[in-house]
């Protein structure tokens, strides 16, 4: 049997809906009944329809035996209503009513969807500075709150439906909050650690702190979602004795902070430079030591053969004379004064000999400073890194590349880098190692038999 189907009493039959375009909570009252008229408010006639819109909820409380009890059809409905639909409800119409007469029961549609946003204004209060704890300032702070109604079971419990009063409601969401941001931002520049003349430049950071501690007070006390606070203007009594005393104060420590901070800026510039100075000079000292090194080395190292021909210039020149005065005129082998044809000879042929070992010694300096002089610099150690399996491997000079070619490691398509290459290449990209691929020369043709020689190849014998 259908909970709202037509009784032996007859009637008009009700749709049971909201048409209110702004509420948060609006209680359904038969046509023609005021509230709190007659009973036949809550009376609710056999088929009547029930129609509940997205995002809303319609609450059905009715009397029990050990209570009050409650149902919630959650939008969107649209259905004549029916035990089916109520299944808490099919019991209570059989042993209350019987199914004769109109149910008794209170309905409310709750909007879940709109946001309700209330502006707060906090008039002024003192404040304090974390310096001068003792002087309070007058400031304001003006804002919205923005919240709206999602655990409406919950909403339920905290607040009566009977005869809701939207706007005594808001009433008492912006009196918390004004408590809640007069508590909180009191003593939030000690908290912040920041001048309380400079709270309306922190304005970000006091919002931030005021949502984070307002937030779970209101939710918690009036079960609503609280979705943003936002602080519009925090407002300082300028005119306050002690704000001037403040605002000298601050304007003081931050001129000594930023002469302060400016010093240590340029000590530190100059330290630096000093620093660099020396370090240059250092550097300039070393550097000049080094050449004059260098240069002194090249000069030992051209004098050096000069100077060991000069020694043994003199060595030869000594045993020169040692074998003219063997053979001269006049000595002891000369036959009494007469020339010694002997010592003569061997003078020649010492002189000769001397000669050409001061030739050589000069020939040998002169290409040793030739050599010097024209030596190339040693050839670079060109060396490769190869990309195989996703990893670096290498380096590798040339030749071992050419045994990598061979042992079939490296191929032209491998991936090769060396330093001055902007990015990887393959291996047969790159001229220098291109050879490194070159097909190996065939044989020559033929039976692999030796060839005759060629006429006339063959140097006729020797005589």
């Amino acid at each position: 049997m259908g909970l709202f189907g037509r009784g032996s009493g007859g009637g008009i039959m009700n749709v049971i809906r909201c048409d209110e375009q702004e509420y948060m909570v609006w209680k359904w009252r038969p046509k023609q009944q005021e509230a709190n008229s007659t009973s036949r408010e809550n009376s609710i006639r056999w088929g009547s329809s029930l129609r509940v819109k997205d995002g809303e909820v319609a609450v059905f409380v009715y009397p029990q035996k050990d209570g009050t009890m409650q149902d919630f059809i959650v939008g969107p409905f649209d259905q004549i209503i029916k035990t089916s639909n109520f299944p808490v409800l099919t019991n209570i119409l059989g042993a209350a009513y019987g199914g004769d007469s109109p149910f008794q029961a209170e309905v409310y549609f709750i909007n879940l969807q709109q946001n309700n946003q209330l502006k707060f204004a906090v008039p002024y209060f003192d404040a304090f500075d974390p310096r001068l704890p003792d002087h309070g300032v007058p400031i304001a702070v003006r804002g919205t709150i923005t919240f709206n109604i999602t655990n409406y079971q919950n909403f339920i419990k905290l607040n009566r439906l009977v005869n809701f009063n939207q706007e005594q409601f808001m009433k008492q969401i912006q009196d918390a909050v004004r408590r809640n941001v007069k508590a909180i931002v009191t003593n939030l520049p000690q908290e912040l650690g920041i001048p309380l003349v400079q709270i309306e430049r922190q304005i970000m950071a006091v919002n931030d702190r005021v949502a984070e501690n307002v937030k779970p007070r209101i939710e918690n006390d009036f079960g609503v979602n609280l979705k943003a606070l936002d602080i519009a203007a925090i407002e300082i009594d300028k005119d306050s004795p002690y704000y001037g005393e403040l605002r000298e104060l601050t304007a003081g420590i931050t001129a000594r902070t930023m002469q302060a901070q400016t010093d240590v800026n340029i000590k530190n510039l100059e330290d630096q430079q000093r620093i660099n100075a020396a370090n240059m000079e250092e550097t300039l000292r070393m550097q000049r030591e080094e050449a004059q090194r260098a240069q002194r080395l090249q000069t030992e190292s051209n004098f050096m053969g000069a100077h060991a021909l000069d020694q043994q210039t003199e060595v030869l020149k000594a045993a020169a004379q040692g074998m003219a005065g063997a053979g001269g005129v006049g000595g002891e082998g000369g036959g009494g004064g007469g020339m010694n044809p002997a010592g003569m000879m061997m003078g020649m042929m010492m002189g000769g000999a001397m000669g050409q070992q001061m030739a050589g010694m000069m020939n040998n300096v002169g290409q040793s400073m030739q050599n010097a002089m024209n030596t190339p610099p040693p050839m670079p150690n060109i060396q490769y890194y190869l990309a195989v399996s996703g990893q670096q491997i290498g380096p590798f000079p040339v030749p071992q590349l050419q045994q990598l070619v061979l042992n079939g490691q490296l191929t032209p398509q491998t991936l090769v880098w060396k330093q001055g290459m902007a990015g990887w290449e393959q291996a047969g990209s790159i001229a220098e190692l291109a050879s490194l691929f070159a097909p190996p020369v065939p044989p020559v043709p033929g039976d692999g038999a030796t060839p005759p020689p060629m006429p006339g190849s063959t140097p006729p014998p020797m005589p």
